[in-house]
């Protein structure tokens, strides 16, 4: 985890929040001392919708001739 001082981090905020992916950090510190963590936030999650997938996906209940290649 990277870390920056106080008064790096005020000169170059922008930069900083720019070059973060999310879940990423850096570390603040005044002097050796870490004093605050800068973390970028993860994407909001698009919720799913049910029956977005219906007619892309067939289910064939009897189908056991595909499985006849795998017998010993």
């Amino acid at each position: 985890m990277p870390t920056v001082t106080v008064e790096d981090a005020q000169a170059r905020l922008p930069d900083l929040i720019a070059g973060l992916r999310p879940g990423e950090s850096v570390v603040i510190t005044r002097g050796p001392t870490p004093v605050a963590r800068l973390t970028a936030e993860e994407p909001p999650r698009v919720p799913r919708v049910p029956g977005s997938a219906k007619g892309v996906l067939v289910v064939v209940a009897e189908d056991d001739d595909h499985l006849r290649d795998f017998e010993e």
